[in-house]
C-alpha cells in the first residue's frame, strides 16, 4: 500500500487518529538535546546551529492504552532477509526490559521497506534473541512467524492497536469490551 511515507510518519498519523477518537494516548518522545549555539538572524528566525544529545533516548513512543502503560520502538530496514540487531541500542533493550518487568506493554514495530510490510513483535521475543542468539539479526521469516502483520488503511494509517489487542488483551477479544 506504499504511499511514500516513512514508518514514523505513519505511526504519528495513526496516533493522532487514536487520540482524536479517544482510543489511546500515545506520543512520540522527543530526543533530548542540549542546545549549545543559536543563530538569531532575525527575532522571529532563531536557528539552532550546534547541539548534542544529552542522554540516550529510551524508545520512540510511549503512552497509555486500555489502562496499561505502552512503550515501543519503531524501526525500518531495507534488508530483504533480516532485521539487523545493530539497529537496536543496548539502552533501548534495558528500557524495554524495565517496561516488561513493571507490567507494561512493550514491543517493536518493524517495517521491511523492500516488501512494504510492517510487523508488531513483542519486546520479549526481540530481547531474548538480541541477548541469546549468535546471530546479529532476526530473519525476515522469523519476524513474519513470531510477529503479527499490521494492516494499513486511511484512518488509522497503521492499525497497530488491533495487533496489540490480539496479542495483549486476548481474553477480552476486542477493543471496548
Amino acid at each position: 500500500m506504499g504511499r511514500g511515507m516513512s514508518l514514523e510518519e505513519d505511526i504519528n498519523d495513526s496516533n493522532a487518529y487514536y487520540r482524536a477518537c479517544d482510543r489511546a494516548l500515545i506520543h512520540k518522545k522527543p530526543t533530548p538535546i542540549q542546545v549549545v549555539k543559536v543563530d538569531y538572524p532575525a527575532r522571529c528566525a532563531a536557528k539552532i546551529t550546534e547541539a548534542y544529545y544529552k542522554t540516550p533516548s529510551t524508545t520512540d513512543y510511549n503512552g497509555v492504552y486500555r489502562g496499561k502503560a505502552i512503550d515501543f520502538e519503531a524501526k525500518e530496514t531495507k534488508s530483504k532477509t533480516s532485521f539487523p540487531f545493530k539497529s537496536i541500542h543496548p539502552h533501548q533493550i534495558h528500557h524495554l526490559k524495565k517496561v516488561l518487568f513493571h507490567g507494561g506493554i512493550g514491543f517493536f514495530i518493524i517495517r521491511f521497506t523492500f516488501y512494504d510490510e510492517t510487523y508488531l513483535i513483542d519486546a520479549g521475543v526481540i530481547i531474548e534473541r538480541y541477548e541469546n542468539s549468535e546471530r546479529k539479526s532476526i530473519p525476515y521469516e522469523q519476524v513474519k512467524q513470531l510477529g503479527s502483520y499490521i494492516k494499513e488503511g486511511l484512518s488509522p494509517r497503521l492499525r497497530y492497536l488491533d495487533n496489540v489487542d490480539a496479542l495483549y488483551f486476548k481474553e477480552e477479544n476486542s477493543y471496548g469490551k
